[in-house]
């Protein structure tokens, strides 16, 4: 708009330039018609030159009429797309707007989440604790009662042979319980086996309930290989019958709680004596109880 204003101005300034030309050109017409011309004549040329002056004039009039409706349509035009303009950049504000508040709910969702994350780290930290010391008291008690357990046995297989008390477990040779080979109870083994299981049961009623305790039945061999034509074909087999001939006389036929029994076969990998000789072996032949907590 402004460059257009500015070509108006330069056009009336022509304007003004050609209506000083036809003013000099009328002055001089004039001076000549008085010099040289009749009155008259005089008069029709200044008619002639005015007439062409008002066409010259009409002509510019109209040229710049239509340069102004073209201006006017491009100003038109450009009003037309700044409103276009503002409508977009007023749907972009609202849609910065619905972001930002977006943006403003996830977070605060976030920050919620973390505080409850770290309320329920802060209590599982504290029930692992509570579990952790539980389980620390449970253990105490049971070390208590392990304790106390093996030292009445201790009292009351003071001088027995073939039956001790090692540490924290209870120890039969097997050639106490079971004749060699074999993983069936000898009569002599079931009364040892049947006085166990009072002192057992005796113990039993005095352990709270909520320790969960069990008696661990270890079967032990020799390092001798068996001959494998037998009932049990190696050591493997033969040190988990004999253990679980142990559990199954406590449970079955005498009533013990099977849910505190659990037979385990170690064959010859545990021994307690290393000496290749008849006596060190009759020694790794063995059954072992413990008292553990599941």
């Amino acid at each position: 708009m402004t460059l257009a204003l500015e070509e108006r101005r330069r056009e009336a300034e022509e304007t003004l330039t050609l209506l000083a030309a036809a003013n000099a050109a009328r002055d001089q017409a004039q001076v000549q018609a008085d010099t040289q011309l009749t009155e008259a004549e005089r008069q029709a040329a200044l008619l002639a030159t005015a007439r062409a002056e008002l066409a010259d004039q009409e002509d510019l009039s109209q040229d710049s009429q239509r340069r102004v409706a073209a201006l006017n349509e491009q100003v038109a035009q450009l009003r037309s797309q700044l409103g276009s303009l503002q409508a977009l950049l007023d749907a972009a504000g609202q849609e910065q707007s619905d972001a930002e508040l977006r943006v403003s709910d996830l977070g605060q969702q976030l920050n919620a989440a973390l505080v409850r994350a770290a309320e329920e780290t802060r209590a599982r930290l504290a029930l692992e604790e509570e579990a952790r010391l539980a389980a620390e008291a449970e253990a105490q008690d049971l070390t208590r009662y392990r304790s106390e357990f093996f030292g009445r046995l201790s009292q009351i297989l003071s001088g027995r042979e073939g039956v001790q008390v090692v540490g924290d477990r209870f120890v039969f040779q097997s050639e106490v319980l079971f004749a060699p080979g074999e993983a069936t109870l000898s009569d002599a083994g079931r009364e040892q086996v049947a006085g166990l299981a009072t002192l057992l049961r005796d113990i039993a009623d005095e352990i709270p309930p909520e320790i969960d305790w069990i008696i661990r039945v270890d079967g032990h061999t020799d390092n001798l290989p068996l001959s494998g034509t037998g009932r049990y074909a190696d050591n493997w087999e033969l040190s988990q019958g004999r253990a679980l001939a142990v559990v199954r006389y406590l449970s079955e036929d005498l009533d013990f709680p099977a849910a505190r029994l659990a037979p385990t076969g170690f064959a010859d990998t545990r021994p307690i004596a290393t000496q290749d000789t008849p006596e060190a072996r009759a020694l790794n032949r063995r059954i072992e109880l413990k008292l553990t907590e599941r």
